[in-house]
């Protein structure tokens, strides 16, 4: 069973390597009914940008770009795929910021194209 992100943002939680909560982490805290409902508005913004600077400082940038292949390239994963690719100790060190580091990129891309991001995390 998935959870999903539903409103400005339209995505799907990483299974079992995603909390519903990620979002928390680029400054604004959910509040729980039966999901979390996240808004950032323009002045999270930096925030956000600070937070992914973090995330891409540490997983690194040839890391991340490593990753972006990778799931560029192959609908689905298992440990076996990505021993063959050649990533997965990148993977298992990494995995939960890479996860939160692309829904921070999909935060930061809705507040500059929208002036606010609104969305809900399924719990």
């Amino acid at each position: 069973m998935g959870r999903y992100i539903t409103g400005d943002i339209e995505r799907k939680l990483w299974f079992a390597v995603q909390n519903s909560n990620a979002a928390d982490r680029f400054g604004v805290t959910g509040y729980e009914p039966a999901y979390l409902e996240y808004k950032f508005e323009q002045e999270d913004l930096e925030k956000v940008q600070e937070e992914l600077k973090i995330i891409e400082d540490l997983i690194e940038e040839n890391n991340i770009k490593k990753l972006n292949e990778f799931f560029e390239k192959v609908n689905g994963y298992n440990d076996q795929i990505m021993i063959e690719h050649n990533i997965l100790d990148i993977w298992n060190k990494y995995k939960v910021d890479y996860a939160d580091y692309l829904l921070g990129k999909d935060i930061e891309r809705c507040i500059i194209e929208t002036g606010q991001c609104y969305f809900n995390a399924e719990i």
